[in-house]
């Protein structure tokens, strides 16, 4: 598993993605830097949108608050006269008709005391005034004080009105308060939402969280412009002004909260998402990070095409000159890459030199080596030829002799020449002299040797079982000889099988295993001539034996008599037409090319 992790992260060795890293880690401070100087331009910008909505919203409430203000410092006003006509009802009934006469802001001006029945108002004719149903009138008997309320009918005139209410006390007593009205429709029209603020909506209430006045029309209610599951009396609790929030007609808008009059009435801001602008301001935030990391990778890419028109793309030619010079390329030097950076022009300068000087050296040693392997071949060669000459000059010998003896000696000493002439043979017309094919070998001294033994009218049967094995010279002689002894025994004396059968000799070269050879020769035998010659033979096939390094065993089984051979197996350097190249410089270690 781990080996195939490693494979997955071998791209991370090359010199395309270390550069890429390095440039990443170096561009990254810059690019932060960047990253935060815009957050923090986008905040700013966001904190100059903010201020801004803030005070748009106080410039459009700044008309009801004014008139507010004017109502609160008008009832002060007429606190002292209310005080000095209370017990003449009529005069200050006057006073207050007076004062609204004169003004065209209120709709009705009076003092009602705590009983609720008022005779010093605007109103007033004969009776007092009840005061008792008026929701302003139980507000001020819940929480006396200053207050700004609406009511949706008033006691006197039957429209919204908003209500300023200001305790009256004498000394310290309270004796009631006086009352100034003003039309929600009078307070609606000074909301100024005309400088570019489509889409914007301003709602007053005041601190009890009662709606003062509010921007609708006959397609927007009130809740459409307020936000959803919010109570305006937790707004003023909030530490943050503005604040962005779905509205009640589902559309996402920015709300903003200025007191009108501190601390009685406050002034929200709905705005539309286009008139706040907030739509810039996402995409503002989305280009904050966009456009950092567009120039992080222009930069990553324009650094790496730099790197790869001076550096890579040379380094690339370089590799695939070395790999083919590797692989056998040995036509002509590889070209010098004259365009490159002078360093790299030094590498490859340096690396056609080197395979010059290699491939004229290799054309002087190939010579040398096809000169000396024609000189080891013609040696063969003449060791071959001697050798038979010898065997043809033993053959001569033998022809002339008359004792059976001496005729058998000279013939097993014919053998033994011809075998080792059928070896110089094999090794001058092999292809690789630093190895010899054993199984051919073998099988052209058996055919020798039956060809010589066995006459036409023999019934001898010959088996042979010659796996293809490759040993280095040291081995194949001794191992040929030591067929050519074993063969040799088994021939002369294979007889009749026990059931009578025809004689047989059977010989197997096999490789059980992997660096294990096995040499097995039997051959039939009567009950009666069990052979185990203690001879010549014997002895040369231990000496032979010993000079492989292995193990023989001979003896009877079932009727035969079997000689068996094991050795360890030692391989020549032998290539096969082609070359098996490992290249450093391969993707992958191990790569084969």
């Amino acid at each position: 598993m781990l080996r195939r992790i490693s494979d997955r992260l071998d791209f991370t060795r090359k010199l395309g993605f270390r550069l890429g890293a390095l440039l990443s880690v170096a561009i990254l401070p810059l690019g932060l830097i960047s990253l935060i100087q815009n957050f923090n331009l986008v905040r700013e910008a966001e904190r100059g949108v903010e201020l801004a909505l803030l005070g748009r919203t106080s410039s459009a409430a700044a008309g009801e608050r004014a008139l507010l203000q004017s109502a609160l410092g008008s009832a002060d006003a007429l606190g002292p006269a209310v005080l000095e006509s209370l017990d003449r009802p009529q005069v200050c009934a006057d006073l207050m008709r007076n004062f609204i006469q004169r003004s065209a802001t209120y709709v009705f001006a009076g003092f009602v005391p705590l009983d609720g029945q008022s005779t010093c108002n605007s109103a007033w004719q004969d009776e007092p005034v009840d005061f008792t149903s008026s929701a302003g009138y139980q507000i001020f008997k819940e929480e006396p004080g200053t207050l700004v309320t609406s009511v949706q009918s008033g006691v006197v005139n039957n429209r919204p009105l908003v209500l300023v209410l200001q305790p009256l006390y004498r000394d310290s007593q309270m004796l009631g308060y006086i009352s100034l009205s003003l039309t929600t429709e009078l307070l609606r029209s000074t909301h100024n939402i005309t400088f570019g603020t489509e889409g914007a909506r301003i709602v007053t209430f005041n601190h009890r969280g009662q709606i003062l006045t509010s921007d609708t029309d006959a397609q927007t209610s009130t809740q459409d412009i307020l936000p959803q599951n919010v109570d305006l009396l937790s707004l003023l609790s909030r530490t943050e002004t503005n604040f962005k929030a779905r509205a009640g007609n589902g559309q996402m808008r920015m709300f903003t909260v200025v007191p009108a009059v501190p601390g009685l009435v406050y002034a929200l801001g709905s705005w539309s998402p286009k008139t706040a602008n907030v739509g810039m301001f996402q995409l503002s935030r989305l280009g904050a990070v966009t456009i950092p990391m567009a120039l992080w990778l222009v930069s990553l890419a324009v650094a790496y095409f730099a790197v790869f028109r001076m550096v890579l793309r040379h380094i690339t030619v370089l590799r695939g000159q070395m790999r083919r010079f590797a692989i056998g390329n040995r036509s002509e030097p590889p070209p010098v890459l004259t365009d490159a950076p002078t360093e790299i022009c030094d590498v490859s300068q340096t690396f056609h030199n080197m395979a010059r000087i290699l491939i004229r050296d290799e054309e002087q040693m190939e010579e040398a080596v096809a000169e000396k392997t024609v000189l080891l071949k013609e040696v063969h060669h003449r060791v071959k030829n001697n050798l038979q000459l010898i065997a043809s000059i033993i053959n001569m010998q033998s022809r002339v002799i008359d004792d059976p003896d001496a005729k058998r000696v000279l013939r097993s000493v014919q053998d033994r020449v011809a075998a080792l002439a059928t070896i110089y043979r094999n090794l001058y017309q092999a292809e690789h002299l630093d190895a010899v094919e054993a199984g051919r070998l073998i099988c052209d001294i058996v055919n020798q040797m039956v060809n010589a033994s066995v006459g036409p009218g023999s019934t001898l049967h010959v088996e042979t079982h010659i796996e293809t094995l490759v040993l280095l010279p040291d081995q194949a002689v001794p191992l040929s000889l030591l067929a050519t002894e074993a063969f040799t025994n088994a021939l002369k004396y294979a007889g009749a099988a026990p059931d009578g059968g025809t004689p047989w000799v059977r010989i197997s070269l096999t490789t059980p295993r992997p660096g294990l050879g096995v040499l097995e020769i039997a051959n039939s035998v009567n009950e009666t001539d069990k052979s185990g010659s203690t001879g010549l033979g014997s002895q040369l096939i231990e000496a032979f034996t010993t000079q492989l390094e292995g193990q023989v065993t001979s003896g009877m089984q079932d009727g035969s008599f079997v000689l068996r051979l094991e050795f360890d197996v030692q391989t020549g350097n032998v290539t096969p037409e082609g070359r098996n190249v490992v290249l450093t410089s391969a993707a992958r270690a191990g790569a084969q090319h």
